[in-house]
């Protein structure tokens, strides 16, 4: 019997995010979800999509092996347990793969020790990363485990991209330069971008908007990026739902000089009391524009902000690739807000973007064009799959000695 499945894992400081996919025909098999670990109102969600429904489960699971454990036996309920000859691989989703990590990579202590040594660059993320790739491999020792980098996409960035304009010897010594994050959406989104056109990845130049909480944009030329809106962390760049984005690094020390905050506090503000929900109270986009609609001004001011910070990275990604065949809006905002895809290109005709107002207005579940058909540049939703290009990568690192 050939392995063709792949477990795909995300691992957060106290969730787990999972999914189960057949790589012969690209399906899934089970999808799920624990959350709040550690706590006593922990819960796990799963759903088998071969029938039988969601089950549910509740109260305390306390660690991430607890929950690793459990969405086992979850799988096993359903004949399709870790311990199947027919699972491949398991694919974990690392945020933080530095410049050395350019490809997805099967997991030994070199790895695990490289993954460790970046926890200060990602340490939100990183730590939990590498807790989920340990508790796999210590439920199946066995069993190939493979990271998959969100930084990996944007390693081909130019050097004159990816530096800061800061003392080269600091930068060095301490790593200091731009990474970029949300790399599996951005491969994933950009390459089904070329498909809807008809054309080869290696042929498109494209603009992607990945709109969720966090945010992002970036540049591929020819399927390689050349520039992306995140940096050193997830904090540079667009206006995001609790991130400010883009700032004069001076604002930081104006904050500690004259407001007196701590590293701390400005470390919290920014990355959580920031964008949308700093700016109105709301990072909910949908809240945001039922606000906006009943004439609330703060609302729309936040609106105007984000919108603005967004137009600011389409012209600059235009300039930088010289030629653009397709703008795509993908991840929650950018698949679901029709007034944000319309606000975000409105005025920028003279760069040929422009949408027709009814196919924005449509709401569908798979890869369409929202522009007119004699638009001299696409612009596209795509939604994203982060999971299915992270078991992909993984699949075809290891599916053929499987």
């Amino acid at each position: 019997m050939t392995a063709t499945r792949v477990l795909v894992l995300n691992s957060g400081s106290s969730s787990v995010k999972y999914q189960l996919l057949d790589m012969r025909d690209r399906s899934r098999l089970a999808v799920g979800l624990v959350e709040r670990i550690g706590e006593e109102t922990s819960r796990l969600k799963h759903t088998p999509l071969l029938g039988g429904g969601t089950r549910e489960r509740t109260g305390r699971i306390p660690d991430h092996e607890s929950a690793l454990k459990a969405v086992a036996e979850e799988l096993d309920r359903d004949g399709l347990g870790l311990d199947s000859p027919e699972l491949v691989a398991i694919g974990h989703r690392v945020v933080h793969g530095g410049q050395f990590f350019t490809e997805p990579t099967v997991v030994d202590d070199a790895v695990l020790a490289e993954i460790k040594r970046l926890i200060p660059v990602a340490p939100l993320h990183n730590p939990a990363n590498l807790t989920g790739i340990r508790t796999a491999m210590s439920l199946r020792p066995d069993l190939p485990q493979v990271a998959v980098f969100d930084t990996a996409f944007h390693t081909t960035m130019p050097e004159s991209a990816a530096r800061y304009a800061i003392d080269v010897k600091t930068a060095d010594e301490h790593r200091v330069r731009r990474y970029g994050f949300h790399g599996t959406s951005h491969a994933f989104v950009s390459r089904a971008a070329a498909k809807l056109l008809g054309r080869a990845p290696e042929d498109v130049n494209v603009i992607v908007l990945h709109l969720g909480n966090g945010a992002s944009a970036s540049a591929v030329r020819g399927g390689k990026c050349v520039d992306t809106s995140m940096g050193l962390t997830p904090l540079e760049g667009l206006v995001m739902g609790t991130r400010s984005g883009d700032l004069d690094p001076a604002v930081i020390f104006h904050l500690a000089r004259v407001g007196g905050l701590s590293m701390d506090e400005i470390d919290t503000l920014l990355n959580k009391r920031s964008g949308l929900v700093g700016l109105c109270g709301d990072n909910d986009m949908r809240e945001i524009r039922r606000r906006v609609d009943d004439g609330d001004e703060q609302a729309r001011l936040a609106f105007d902000i984000y919108i603005h910070r967004l137009k600011k990275y389409i012209g600059a990604y235009y300039a930088v690739l010289g030629r653009v065949d397709a703008v795509v809006f993908t991840a929650g905002v950018g698949e679901n807000a029709a007034p944000v895809r319309e606000a975000a290109v409105a005025g920028l005709e003279g760069l040929g973007l422009a949408v027709d107002p009814a196919l924005n207005a449509e709401r569908g579940d798979g890869a369409r064009l929202i522009s007119p058909a004699d638009a001299r540049v696409a612009v596209a939703v795509v939604p994203t799959d982060e999971e299915l290009e992270i078991a992909t990568q993984t699949y075809a690192l290891v599916g053929k000695s499987g």
